[in-house]
């Protein structure tokens, strides 16, 4: 019923209730089966159906379920029969390409969180024509609101002088961490696209479509963040374009 941030406000604010016990601990375990869960009065139920999706989001569309503006969100882009999904890790709002969603939230935290390592490829054009220093600086590490980001993999795919196109392997997830390194060796994006999660590619996933992973494709995630129990498969549905 909320994300893991929301849940987490929620129990803060005492609106949480295990076995009638208001928790007002962050972390409290409870048994999924045994225990029963109430918030602001309205009992809990676990999902018995887990779902797994890559959706290509577009450009201009933003990484969030409920937007107080009313933007077009990655909701509008999923059928509502489909149910609550939440996203894995961010893609800002001018950016586009591979999404993970999925109602598992601890593949979901551990998939977004650093400490797992798990590597994101992206394709990124900025303005101009990056030097070997620039991409050198970029493979190290650049500084970024006074914390250094990690190592990373860098291909100069395309190069002018008006433009040029970078692939980038990273392992963290920080809010707008590719455009701020390119912005930190002096070079402005013009197009940001994530073509890999996981080691999982959008394919020939079109703009706009989503469709359900593949039992294989989940196991291959849940290994990576140390996950061993296999996950039931979602029920296989074609890929779904918006209209």
């Amino acid at each position: 019923m909320a994300s893991r941030r929301e849940a987490d406000r929620l129990i803060q604010e005492g609106r949480v209730r295990v076995n009638g016990r208001v928790v007002d601990e962050l972390g409290t375990k409870v048994d999924g089966d045994g225990d029963l869960v109430h918030v602001d009065g309205r009992r809990v139920a676990a999902s018995s159906r887990l779902l797994y999706l890559m959706l290509n989001k577009p450009a201009g569309f933003l990484v969030t379920l409920k937007d107080p503006f009313q933007r077009p969100t990655i909701r509008d882009l999923l059928p509502p029969a489909l149910g609550r999904v939440y996203p894995v890790g961010r893609l800002d709002l001018e950016s586009e390409g591979l999404l993970l969603l999925t109602n598992d939230g601890e593949l979901a935290y551990r998939l977004a969180h650093p400490k797992f390592g798990v590597k994101k490829t992206y394709v990124v054009k900025v303005k101009g024509e990056p030097d070997r220093e620039a991409l050198a600086k970029l493979e190290r590490g650049v500084y970024v609101e006074g914390k250094k980001t990690a190592p990373a993999a860098v291909e100069l795919l395309t190069h002018s002088s008006k433009s040029s196109r970078l692939r980038l392997e990273l392992y963290e997830g920080r809010k707008r961490e590719v455009r701020e390194m390119c912005r930190a060796v002096g070079y402005s994006v013009l197009d940001l696209k994530r073509v890999a999660y996981g080691g999982l590619g959008l394919g020939r996933l079109k703009r706009g479509e989503w469709r359900f992973l593949e039992p294989e494709e989940i196991d291959r995630l849940r290994r990576q963040v140390q996950l061993t129990i296999q996950a039931p498969p979602s029920k296989r549905r074609p890929a779904e374009r918006r209209s």
